[in-house]
């Protein structure tokens, strides 16, 4: 059945007979038994606003290769909306999931006859070089891309190693083959821009990129080989053909022609990419890819997906489900992505070429989001790969003098609030995962806690974030800073910092100076220590102009993961604090016009489309109430995540929107933003398999398991009953068998008793 679907899709991907016929036989040779790429679909989260990478790359690469839109904007920020049906080219860095455009690099279109040099258009850009496509003869699956230009009659085939993008072009016969090299577009909201292209000789072409974006100096290096000579070239500007083998020009672009072939009139180029030089790039190409087996490298890409996704195995009935969750398991592994050539060369936070001792180098940090689901999940299945990305944060936090915070091919862009580089270090730190230096990680969490920027000078002073000194955004930041010091915290305790451990888990009690008792909201509150004065609306929300980060009082109320227990007292008890919770799931309002596009995916004013929400839904298990989890996570599960291209309801946010769908469809969640432990959801497969390194694999099983049956009703690990409504890392990776026992309606047992819950370690 594979191998006919794959025939009948790719019927529409090439233009002849043969062709269908042998990209056929490679399908059936790809997607050999135990395949799990199968079941991966990339246009998940295409559509709506999820903003996810469409193209070829493998797991963590420092590529990713694939189409750019002409159209630009914020559904455009990866590249590529499926609204869309044109294309600029092929370019060789793409983000995913992101709410801020960049990247964009070194763009790549084969054509045919000519394309019109604009220099009267606003942008100076080359206006007709691009071609319209048909979305059925676009073919996508992990490492793999294909899709026909219809202007130019062309086919392009694209695959990728980690540093080097694989293209292969099939033109049609009786035209000359050309390709342009455009070092203008980008993709975001850019600034300055230079590009060098150095014709080599008649098969190379190298040079750089540099932009000024959303990453402020951003430099890539290329070289990019050919199959078959280059018998004339062009090199342009914005404003004139130039002479000579090189240009240097703050829009470059090259204009390759190449002889029409006597058979198959067919073009590959591989092109590597380095950040720090254009001949750690041809070295790069040649330990990656010396040949010119495209085939090979498409079934390697495919192999290497595999690998990763055969870390966790479920069983279920449940085909869409299954296809939802593979699809968002391989988006969590897009990014990080890497930053270091193959001799261990990487350009620095400090904007210096540097040399690793051991281990790889990281880039793509979108910490905010990820450090709610996406490093937790990767401490279970990715434990091993840990200690680099970890390592990676210590060497920028030695490079720019604080762990990172938004982090971005070199560049710290201080997107969004807190010190969540504090928290995943924390993180990786309690659970007890080595090869990383303890003691620089504790230097570099403390340093960053005692910086002075982004509002953090006023919550040290104060001992929260005042509005009338921190104008937006001031409840956020100080409640992001209390989650990091409460990581912290942890951290010092576990070492024996006595000093330490009191005075930032005193710190970590800021949401308390927010909370106003009778309206039951956490508020802006001035230097006097007064709420904000006049009218409070909880519903409304003000984009980058409130007290808030993208949401409203609703959902920033909740934004207390790592305390739940004393926040509830705050309500005075149990009773009042389940009455607003179960309030958050069913109001509505009116959010106002100015409100951020990122609340989404509402469920009264629980906000599942962006992550300060993420982990409200299992707040229930802390106040004896498991069940109600259970109800939400099932919604949640079934209704803002779907097959479709719209299938996220919000941005991917560079793999955390897809992690919570992994985490909470194989039956908990991290809660406590540091250490753990996981709390119990509602497991919606019949069993998961998770590989959890050295040999050892952790199973859970959903007994009577089904979409009425979600329920838990006991619990057995290792065939011992197990009364507790959590799993705490260290017994998770042990490894061994957690064996659920599913029901149609709640236990009045399970969960419910004080010593069951998961409790907020202080």
């Amino acid at each position: 059945m594979i191998v006919l679907k794959s025939f009948v899709r790719k019927l529409f991907v090439f233009g002849t007979p043969l062709l269908t016929l042998i990209a056929c036989r490679i399908d059936a040779d790809i997607h050999a038994t135990d395949s799990l790429t199968e079941y991966v679909d990339p246009y998940i989260g295409s559509g709506g606003h999820g903003h996810v990478f469409i193209g070829a790359n493998v797991p963590y690469g420092a590529v990713q290769l694939g189409p750019s839109n002409v159209s630009t904007g914020w559904d455009w920020v990866s590249g590529y909306h499926i609204s869309d049906s044109t294309i600029i080219g092929f370019a060789h860095q793409h983000l995913s999931g992101t709410g801020i455009g960049d990247l964009g690099d070194l763009v790549f279109l084969p054509f045919t006859g000519n394309v019109r040099f604009n220099r009267g258009e606003p942008k100076d850009q080359l206006s007709d070089a691009y071609s319209v496509f048909r979305r059925e003869t676009e073919r996508i699956e992990p490492g793999y891309y294909a899709v026909h230009l219809d202007r130019f009659g062309v086919d392009a085939e694209l695959t990728a190693t980690t540093h080097v993008g694989f293209h292969q072009y099939h033109y049609p016969k009786g035209e000359s083959p050309k390709v342009l090299i455009n070092l203008d577009a980008g993709i975001g909201w850019e600034g300055e821009k230079e590009g060098l292209i150095i014709v080599e000789n008649d098969t190379v072409v190298s040079g750089y990129r540099r932009s000024v974006g959303w990453a402020k100096n951003q430099k890539i290096y290329f070289t990019a080989t050919f199959s078959q000579p280059i018998v004339e070239y062009k090199l342009l500007d914005s404003t004139s053909v130039k002479e000579g083998n090189h240009i240097k020009a703050s829009r470059a672009y090259a204009e390759l022609v190449f002889s029409e072939m006597h058979t198959r009139n067919d073009i590959q180029v591989k092109v590597a990419v380095s950040s720090v030089s254009t001949e750690n790039a041809k070295q790069n190409m040649k330990e990656e890819l010396p040949g010119w087996d495209f085939v090979a490298t498409r079934e390697a890409a495919d192999q290497a997906w595999n690998e990763q996704l055969r870390k966790v195995k479920i069983e279920t009935t449940d085909t869409v489900a299954r296809k939802i969750f593979y699809t968002a398991l391989y988006h969590t592994m897009i990014a990080p992505s890497l930053f270091n050539d193959v001799n261990g060369d990487y350009m620095g936070a400090d904007f210096k070429p540097h040399r690793l001792e051991k281990g790889n180098n990281y880039t793509t940090f979108s910490l905010w989001d990820t450090y709610r689901a996406a490093h937790p999940l990767m401490s279970i299945i990715n434990r091993a790969q840990v200690p680099d990305m970890i390592s990676t944060m210590l060497r920028i936090y030695k490079e720019q003098g604080k762990l990172p915070v938004w982090h971005l091919v070199g560049n710290e862009t201080d997107c969004m609030v807190g010190n969540p580089g504090i928290i995943v270090v924390a993180d990786a730190y309690l659970k007890g995962i080595e090869g990383f230096d303890k003691d620089l990680a504790y230097e570099a969490m403390k340093s960053s806690a005692m910086k002075d920027d982004r509002g953090l000078n006023w919550y040290k002073e104060y001992g929260y974030v005042p509005f009338d000194k921190e104008e937006v955004e001031s409840v956020a930041k100080g409640l992001e800073f209390a989650i990091a010091d409460w990581s912290l915290a942890q951290v010092a305790k576990l070492r024996g910092e006595e000093k330490d451990y009191q005075y930032f888990l005193k710190r970590s009690q800021a949401f308390k100076r927010y909370f106003d008792k009778d309206l039951q909201f956490l508020r802006g509150v001035d230097s006097q220590g007064n709420f904000r004065a006049g009218p409070f609306d909880p519903f409304h929300s003000a984009h980058l102009a409130n007290d808030y980060t993208e949401g409203n009082a609703w959902q920033y109320t909740w934004l207390v993961p790592h305390n739940i227990n004393g926040f509830v007292e705050l309500f005075g008890g149990e009773n009042e604090f389940v009455t607003k919770l179960d309030s958050l799931f069913v109001v509505e309002g009116d959010m106002g016009v100015n409100a951020s596009p990122d609340i989404s995916g509402l469920i009264g004013q629980y906000a599942h489309g962006n992550e300060p929400s993420h982990h409200v839904i299992y707040m229930y298990p802390y106040i004896g109430q498991p069940w109600k989890s259970a109800d939400l996570v099932r919604r949640t599960l079934s209704e803002l995540y779907s097959e479709s291209v719209e299938g996220l309801s919000g941005n991917e946010d560079v793999g955390q929107m897809s992690a919570w769908y992994v985490m909470s469809s194989i039956g908990f969640y991290q809660v406590s933003p540091a250490g753990g432990p996981f709390v119990f959801g509602s497991p919606l497969f019949d069993k998961v398999t998770l590989n959890i390194g050295k040999g050892r694999v952790f199973e859970l099983i959903a007994h009577n398991n089904s979409k009425e049956n979600k329920y838990i009703q006991t619990v057995k690990l290792n065939g011992k009953v197990y009364d507790k409504s959590y799993i705490s890392y260290a017994d998770l990776i042990k490894g061994g068998k957690l064996e659920f026992e599913m029901g149609f309606k709640p236990s009045s047992k399970f969960g419910v008793a004080k010593d069951s819950r998961p409790i907020s370690v202080q």
